[in-house]
């Protein structure tokens, strides 16, 4: 059951845009390495706008994807390619449906 999410924006750089959509995209063969980490999104918004939507069965596996390599590689490539830190927004799920037979 999914009971915690996460939702990161991301503000790109100007010039650097492609860079954060090619980190985004090169993110997920990290994500899938995790167990606790069953739902993870990373989308584009606009032409510097971004974020990621990921979602946790718990608390433990939230802060486990925190402290994962997604999450250092965000940080400390952050002040090359983001105009401002990260903004990073715990929540609780209340409700989800993931109808992985369609998708």
């Amino acid at each position: 059951m999914i009971t915690r999410a996460l939702f990161v924006r991301l503000e790109a750089k100007a010039g650097r845009e492609e860079e954060v959509e090619s980190f985004l995209r090169g993110a997920l063969d990290a994500v899938d390495a995790e167990d606790g980490t069953p739902l993870w999104f990373a989308v584009r918004f606009g032409p510097s706008s971004f974020a990621i939507f990921d979602a946790f069965p718990d608390d433990a596996a939230r802060e486990a994807h925190l402290s994962g390599k997604v999450a250092a590689g965000l940080m400390e490539n952050a002040p090359q390619l983001l105009a401002s830190e990260p903004t990073i927004e715990r929540a609780d799920v209340l409700a989800s449906k993931l109808d992985v037979a369609s998708a």
